[in-house]
């Protein structure tokens, strides 16, 4: 059972990896196109970089999925080797995968209202009078079809899942 494990953390592992890629090969169009909304709402672009706003693999779009990606890799290694370690920090690691993909996707679903919300935090008229869901869906449209909602949603499946079928193979170990 502990190499079920570990083919669920390597599979979490690949599910992380495919979202810097994802952005670092369409993350530019998807900028043209928020862009390009953007200046059709009269707002210059330049807000997007001022607000740290961007759909490349820059930053944490990179850093955090490649490092969670790292991590399962370990703990797959150290099931397949058969160290003891391995089950105790998968112990550890799954729940904390299961929860943060959990926050992942809450931060998705509520895109629009949190970036709403930023923007009148801040107090700048000019970042107030943006249609919040324009700018997204025009930067969706920069993704191919079967980034979002398939890629997206497989991803969240296998992270998900494979995190309670890794800790189900454990109790079961």
């Amino acid at each position: 059972m502990i190499t079920f494990a570990a083919v669920m953390q390597v599979l979490i592992a690949l599910a992380f990896v495919s979202i810097p890629l994802v952005r670092q090969r369409y993350g530019g169009s998807a900028a043209a196109n928020a862009e390009a909304e953007l200046e059709r709402q009269g707002v210059p672009a330049r807000v997007l970089k001022e607000n740290k706003i961007n759909f490349d693999a820059s930053g944490h779009e990179t850093w955090a999925p490649v490092s969670i990606a790292s991590v399962m890799m370990a703990l797959a290694v150290l099931n397949l080797v058969g160290s003891n370690w391995g089950e105790v920090l998968s112990w550890v690691f799954m729940p904390l995968v299961f929860c943060g993909n959990l926050v992942i996707l809450y931060s998705q679903l509520t895109a629009v209202e949190s970036v709403q919300a930023a923007f009148k935090r801040k107090g700048d008229p000019m970042l107030q009078r943006i249609d919040v869901p324009a700018l997204i869906e025009a930067a969706g449209k920069g993704f191919p079809t079967w980034v979002m909602p398939v890629l997206q949603n497989v991803r969240h499946a296998v992270a998900l899942g494979g995190a309670v079928l890794a800790v189900v193979a454990l109790i079961m170990a």
